[in-house]
Formats: structure tokens, C-alpha cells, sequence
């Protein structure tokens, strides 16, 4: 008589539709297929068609991507949350009729859905993880220091120290434990720039990050120890199961045991002519510049930008989206001077393949954002950055960068050419071998985290051993 066969785990992952959550859910999702594990991965069909049209995901034998209906949401632009709850909530619908319509728990050849690893924005999985009794896991795609920060919101409210007016954003902020000594009131998440604390994002917000600590059976985080270990000691005090698991770009290159970059999990086309004019600069000499897929800036804030950038005489590769400017129009005449610049010293691109740019020989610098997965990326390279976050946990990471870590500057709140200009010169000339040195420091921790023994490795081995208990 022949053995039954023996179903491996079966994951169902499921990522807000944003480049930054998918990509990190994505490198999660091909971690636990190289564990043999069964995954379904559920994107929208505008962002399914753009993972295929980039043939970005190496197929893994137990890999399928499910698709649900696209929501008319901007992709781009100022997407506060209440855009965002706006998205969330159809996406709730959806899933909740495709678990009912489709064929997704089990078949012959895959068994009902273990656990459900959902975005930690998606209040909704915690309502169906309490209905149908399916095991959940929150994936955080945000830094541990902005999640911290998001916790102690209401820390902050019962302390007074918000709403707080606009001259006092340089006061420190006392009531986030571990951060006393350097998180200013400017360095809060955009969300708690508000009037009155009973404003509506502001508690769903602070609500979605508390039950990740009291609805979620597990959280993964894409971080890891050595970088972020105060706050995850504070952290975990309120978590049964937190796994840190980052960098997870880096991890799943460890465990594949490849160094070069790996299938491309990006929704933009790359322009990777931007290569071969890096490959002709000398060493260290390119400041990356890069807002990632979501920030907008207005015509005058980009001509701020540019006019910093070519007046700091550096060389610089500057991804520049169709959609980049608010209101989605184009930078109109460009001055004379920045044209003439730009030609002697710089490289425009739509997009960018940036984790191998930031890993090229001939980049020193990186003004960012300071989104997570792009903060991560260049630590992970070594590269020192120059912060300007545009909203949410970016305003978090930039201060981290600066104050905490020391790897950079931070220039939030303003927009200026001088400002620019004299931060580009001090990133890539006057304080870049310290810099360089700090990055590259924590480079190799990170490399260490993700290697066999690291923290990072054993955490994903410890939730690879979760799952697999989960399985009846």
C-alpha cells in the first residue's frame, strides 16, 4: 500500500499594493519556498501584470501569485492614509469574497491554508483570522523604531506632548522609552502633524499597530538585531512572537548563495543605461539621488533640488518618475544653468535598478527619502545618505540615519538649494571618509545577520519552525 503524501505548509501572503510592501513580502514569500513551503501571493491585477511584464519572480515549484480586482487609487502623490484606508477597505472585500469564491485553501496537491502572513495595514485579517480560526501573522514592513513610535502614540497623547505647535517641533519628545534623548517633535510620523488628537488617521493608525501586539499570533519584521536592538527589546516586551528577519534582500541572497543581484521584483521599467555611465566615473564619486515610487514634489522643490545638486559640482544619477511632480505635470523650461549642469555632470532615468546602483563602485552617496526598504538597501551597501523623508515612518528612519546610527544627514522640513548643496558637499567630501566608515560597519552586521548562525537567519529558521507546528 502506498504512503500518503505529505503535504507541505501552504502560506497565504498578502502585501498592500505598494512597491515597498510588495517587494519585501516578495523576498519573504521566496524565503519560505526555500523552505519547501506552498505559497500564494495576492496582488492586484495592475501590479500582477507589471511582476510579469519585468519577468522579476524565478518561479519556485510551490509559488503562485493570486490576483484581485485593482482599486482606483492614486499610485503616486500625496497618499495619506485616508487614501490608503480607502484602499484598504476594498481590498478587505475582495479578499474576504475570493476566500469564498475561489479555490484557494486546498487541492490535490495543496493543502488548506496554514496561516495567513498579512501587511500589518490590514486591520481586516485580523477580523477574518477571529471568523475562520486560521492562524495570522502581521508583516511590518516599516522600520522597528517607526513601529515603536507608532505604539507610544497614545503615550504621547496622555503626556501632552501632542498635538504640538509648530515652534515647538525641535523639543524633544519624552514619552517614547529608548528614544528620550535625541526624537524631536519634527521627527514624528507625518500622521501626528495634526490639530486634534482624536483626529481619525491618528487612531487608526495607533489602533492597527496595537493589535498587531493582541490580534496577530506572530510578527515578522524586515530588520534585524544588531541595528535596531534597543527598540526591539521594547518591542517584543508586548509581542508572544516577533521574528526580525532583514535584511530580507540580503537573506534571500545568503540562502540562494548568490552575490550578484538577484531577478528584479521592481513595478517601474529600469533604465540600465544609467550603468554604463556609472561605470565610467571614478570611485565613490556619484551622489544617487532617488524619492522612491510614491513621493511627489512640486516645480519649485525640484528646481531646489537641482540647483543643489549641480552647484555642489558633484556628480550625480537622479531617477526622476513621469509622475514625479504634484498635480502630475512636468518641470515646464529648465534654466539654462541646470541644463548646462546636468550635461557636465549629471544622469537622468525614470527608474533605476537601485539596489545593483547603490552597490556600484562609483556610488558615494544616496539622498533619500529614507523609505525602509531604500534605507535598508543602503546599508546594506554601505552607502552613507542624505534624508529627505516625505511622509509616515520616513520622517522616523531620517533621524535614525543621522542621530542614531550615524551614517548620514538629515534634512527634513526644509527645501533649499543652499541646504542642498552644502549637504551634498559635507556627505561626499568634508565628512565622507566618517561616513563611509560607520556604513560600512553596519554593512557587515547586516551581512552577518543574514549569514548561517546570524540573528536574522536563525529568527527566519525559528518561523519556518512556527508555521510548520501550525499545520494539523
Amino acid at each position: 500500500m502506498s504512503s500518503k503524501l505529505v503535504l507541505p505548509p501552504h502560506v497565504l501572503i498578502f502585501p498592500l499594493p505598494a512597491q515597498g510592501h510588495i517587494n519585501s513580502m516578495l523576498d519573504l514569500a521566496q524565503l519560505l519556498c526555500l523552505s519547501h513551503f506552498h505559497v500564494t501571493f495576492i496582488v492586484s491585477e495592475f501590479d500582477h501584470q507589471r511582476l510579469l511584464k519585468a519577468a522579476a519572480f524565478a518561479g519556485y515549484p510551490g509559488f503562485r501569485f493570486q490576483t484581485i480586482p485593482d482599486h482606483d487609487h492614486p499610485r503616486a502623490g500625496d497618499r495619506r492614509m485616508d487614501v490608503f484606508a480607502s484602499a484598504v477597505k476594498f481590498m478587505g472585500s475582495c479578499f474576504k469574497k475570493m476566500m469564498l469564491e475561489k479555490d484557494v485553501f486546498a487541492s490535490s496537491e495543496r493543502r488548506a491554508v496554514t496561516c495567513v502572513i498579512a501587511d500589518g495595514m490590514f486591520g481586516f485579517a485580523a477580523d477574518f483570522a477571529e471568523e475562520t480560526g486560521i492562524p495570522l501573522i502581521y508583516f511590518r514592513t516599516i522600520s522597528a523604531c517607526a513601529f515603536w513610535v507608532y505604539f507610544c502614540a497614545d503615550r504621547l497623547i496622555q503626556a501632552n506632548e501632542m498635538p504640538f505647535q509648530g515652534n515647538g517641533r525641535d523639543e524633544l519628545v519624552k514619552s517614547v522609552p529608548g528614544m528620550e534623548g535625541f526624537l524631536r517633535c519634527r521627527d514624528l510620523p507625518s500622521f501626528c502633524r495634526v490639530d486634534d488628537t482624536n483626529d481619525r488617521l491618528l487612531r487608526e493608525i495607533s489602533n492597527l499597530t496595537k493589535q498587531s501586539t493582541v490580534r496577530a499570533n506572530a510578527v515578522v519584521m524586515n530588520t534585524f538585531e544588531d541595528l535596531e536592538q534597543p527598540v526591539l527589546s521594547n518591542i517584543s516586551k508586548h509581542m508572544p512572537r516577533l521574528y526580525t528577519i532583514g535584511p530580507g534582500k540580503m537573506h534571500l541572497k545568503s540562502r540562494l548563495n548568490v552575490d550578484a543581484s538577484i531577478p528584479c521584483t521592481s513595478l517601474w521599467a529600469e533604465d540600465r543605461n544609467c550603468i554604463d555611465w556609472l561605470n565610467a566615473q571614478e570611485p565613490k564619486s556619484v551622489i544617487y539621488v532617488s524619492f522612491g515610487s510614491i513621493t511627489t514634489v512640486t516645480r519649485e522643490q525640484l528646481l531646489e533640488f537641482w540647483h543643489g545638486l549641480v552647484n555642489s559640482q558633484q556628480k550625480f544619477l537622479w531617477v526622476m518618475r513621469p509622475d514625479s511632480i504634484t498635480g502630475g505635470g512636468d518641470c515646464g523650461r529648465v534654466p539654462v544653468e541646470l541644463d548646462k549642469g546636468t550635461k557636465e555632470n549629471g544622469y537622468m532615468v525614470e527608474w533605476a535598478p537601485q539596489e545593483e546602483v547603490l552597490n556600484h563602485p562609483a556610488v558615494g552617496g544616496f539622498l533619500t527619502h529614507s523609505g525602509w526598504n531604500s534605507t535598508l538597501e543602503s546599508i546594506v551597501a554601505g552607502v552613507p545618505m542624505i534624508c529627505w523623508p516625505y511622509f509616515g515612518d520616513q520622517m522616523i528612519n531620517s533621524r535614525f540615519v543621522s542621530e542614531v546610527w550615524k551614517i548620514g544627514l538629515d534634512i527634513k522640513d526644509t527645501c533649499d538649494r543652499v541646504v542642498i548643496e552644502n549637504a551634498v558637499r559635507e556627505l561626499m567630501e568634508v565628512r565622507n571618509d566618517e561616513f563611509l566608515e560607520r556604513a560600512n560597519r553596519l554593512a557587515k552586521m547586516a551581512k552577518m545577520a543574514t549569514s548561517e548562525g546570524g540573528s536574522s537567519h536563525c529568527n527566519l529558521n525559528g518561523l519556518v519552525e512556527y508555521i510548520s507546528s501550525l499545520v494539523i
